[in-house]
């Protein structure tokens, strides 16, 4: 029995082994999940000025300074919730409270309400820094945005959506199925870059036909945290897989296909 594995039971064996808390846990995964599936079809919206009620670019006008406040706090709440509890000690220290088949559906959730707050209380900054008029050329960029969401997507059905996701965790544990091991892999888009879904994420924020100072923030201050996120995550890994992540590393670029690594 691994530590966690004793942290989970501290509970109460009985009601974690119970059908009732395996259905209740499944069903609360699957919430978790459809919370985070409409979060991500906003956020589309949001960073795109596409369908969605209130968008990166719209709202109340407030103060210049005000709004660059408010907006990195909203920004530094996601990053800490979703870069602190990703990594193995605080899962470890989490599990004494939140039931492990729940745990990655609870993160998914906090991560999903933490981006929701972000949406609703985002402070538009509309000054224009570029506005391509040229239509072909604006379309051309626009689609360019939503392929890099098509990427990201791609990339998490690639190694496992569900299981990055939380529904796996908890679908195993309603069917009283074990967890497999993890597995290094590097299906296709993974032989190319070493992070796919960041260089979707990168690509769908940069890629905007009008950019303003509000949405140029909101890129410039991901892509930063998404190198932080790459630096963390890449550490977990090496302790995870070793040698073979380290040789992975050397092997294949961080973001650029075909360029060199490092």
């Amino acid at each position: 029995m691994t530590q966690v594995d004793h942290q989970f039971d501290t509970i109460g064996p009985d009601i974690a082994g119970s059908r009732i808390f395996k259905v209740l846990a499944f069903l609360y995964g699957i919430a978790a999940y459809l919370v985070f599936f409409v979060t991500v079809l906003y956020a589309i919206g949001f960073v795109m000025g596409l369908v969605v009620p209130k968008t990166i670019d719209t709202g109340a006008d407030s103060p210049a300074l005000e709004a660059v406040v408010v907006n990195l706090l909203l920004m530094a709440l996601f990053a800490v919730q979703h870069s602190v509890m990703a990594r193995q000690r605080f899962k470890t220290w989490w599990t004494h409270y939140v039931p492990k088949p729940v745990e990655r559906s609870t993160y998914v959730l906090l991560a999903s309400l933490s981006l929701l707050l972000l949406f609703w209380q985002w402070r538009p900054m509309p000054a224009v820094i570029w506005d391509i008029k040229e239509p072909d050329l604006a379309v051309t960029i626009a689609t360019l945005a939503l392929m890099g969401w098509v990427l990201v997507f791609t990339s998490t059905y690639l190694i496992n959506h569900f299981e990055l996701f939380g529904v796996q965790q908890v679908t195993h544990n309603l069917l009283d199925k074990q967890a497999q091991p993890p597995r290094f892999k590097t299906p296709l888009l993974y032989k190319f870059v070493r992070h796919p879904i960041y260089l979707g994420f990168i690509i769908a924020f940069w890629a905007a036909p009008t950019m303003t100072v509000g949405h140029l923030l909101f890129a410039a201050v991901t892509t930063i945290y998404i190198f932080l996120g790459i630096a963390l995550e890449e550490r977990d890994l090496i302790a995870l897989f070793g040698d073979e992540y380290r040789q992975y590393k050397q092997r294949v670029s961080m973001l650029i296909p075909w360029r060199r690594s490092a």
